[in-house]
């Protein structure tokens, strides 16, 4: 194992507080009222510092910030962090750099601020534009504020920016999926985040479940939706993201390609890859005030080599998610590891129909997306 030349790399940064904690949500976040900006912007600018090394001289070529609700910040927090970390990395100059942002009307008179700071790429968590549901969601705007955000940011300039948008909502109808879909359509969004709501652990939702939409309806609704994405010219590239030509998010896909990022912040991670064809996993302590409190060098929680049969599987999980699948080529150069490791998998799952090879690319059939987990599993 080896690597003649390493991943992309990217950043991720973790600002963890939001004023309510969403029923679904299974994030790494806690509500608050008073977000100690100065002192967590200072850690932040410290971990990145101890983790500078590991950039081994690549440009970082996209930067996402994510919460907790990252626009809680102020404008003038965010401008110290962008001119701290372009103190502590060499950045791009096509450097992506997309900040979460919530709707509610205070967080939007940030926008124009954000955009001065740096950021050039905002994601709205809309969710929803139906009053009733965004209550239900337990979420801080409403459906005025909805409409009135995604202006605020053409108005702030950003010609880049996402529309983040759930469905299978409690007792949503088909129609009134649709109707959501429309609604955020209507807006030209240069990229769309459409994803069915899951009840995860640790989560209000799971110790008190709502009545969701039986998966007949789910199916209804997922096809519907994906009909009306095709026809308005957005293309799926992965599970739950659509763009129109050009605007897939970068920071992402770096992800999905098995790429390297470091992250910074209170429960953030990392992925590391080194010429010698080790790869490393690290993350960092997941308390604020512990990771705030935390001295230069200690900001790790846990950090650890993966093995060649974890790296195939963790390869897959990301790569099975595209649309497009991977090569044997890209296996080979993101990995380390030869394609015959994974050959008579990959055979195996051809002759089901789970995967498709079509010229030099292997991807989920119809079939193996329905069943995507299981299929990631046989590369463990």
């Amino acid at each position: 194992m080896s690597f003649p030349k390493l991943p992309p790399l990217g950043l991720y940064i973790h600002l963890p507080w939001c004023e309510r904690k969403c029923p679904y949500c299974d994030f790494n976040s806690h509500e608050t009222k008073t977000v100690p900006e100065e002192q967590y912007i200072d850690s932040l600018l410290q971990d990145l510092q101890a983790d500078a090394a590991q950039a081994q001289g690549r440009p970082v070529e996209t930067l996402f910030i994510g919460g907790g609700t990252p626009s809680l910040f102020s404008a003038t927090s965010i401008e110290r962090l962008m001119g701290g970390i372009a103190d502590s990395v060499a950045l791009s100059p096509q450097l992506e750099a997309t900040m979460e942002a919530n709707p509610s009307s205070a967080e939007a008179e940030k926008f124009f601020g954000f955009r001065e700071a740096g950021i050039n790429r905002l994601s709205l968590g809309i969710q929803s534009f139906q009053d009733e549901q965004l209550e239900a969601l337990g979420r801080v705007h409403n459906s005025d504020e909805a409409h009135a955000a995604i202006e605020m940011v053409r108005r702030a300039g950003f010609e880049n920016f996402n529309i983040d948008l759930m469905h299978g909502l409690p007792a949503q109808s088909k129609e009134a999926a649709e109707a959501d879909l429309e609604a955020a359509l209507a807006y030209q969004p240069p990229h769309l985040s459409w994803y069915q709501l899951t009840v995860e652990p640790n989560t209000v939702f799971y110790k008190r479940p709502p009545t969701l939409p039986v998966e007949d309806t789910l199916a209804d609704i997922q096809e519907s939706g994906e009909a009306v994405l095709a026809r308005t010219g957005y293309r799926q590239y992965e599970v739950s993201a659509y763009a129109t030509p050009d605007n897939a998010c970068r920071h992402n896909l770096n992800y999905w390609s098995f790429g390297d990022y470091l992250g910074i912040g209170a429960g953030a991670h990392g992925k590391i890859s080194f010429p010698n064809g080790k790869i490393t996993r690290y993350s960092k302590r997941r308390q604020p005030t512990q990771y705030m409190s935390a001295s230069s060098n200690a900001f790790n929680a846990s950090t650890r080599n993966l093995g060649p049969g974890e790296i195939s599987g963790e390869y897959m999980l990301n790569a099975l998610r595209l649309n497009k699948g991977f090569t044997l080529a890209q296996f080979r150069a993101r990995t380390g590891l030869p394609a015959t490791s994974i050959q008579k998998n990959v055979d195996a799952l051809l002759a089901r129909k789970l995967l498709i090879n079509e010229g030099d690319a292997i991807r989920t059939s119809d079939l193996g997306r329905r069943f995507l987990d299981s299929v990631v599993a046989e590369f463990f």
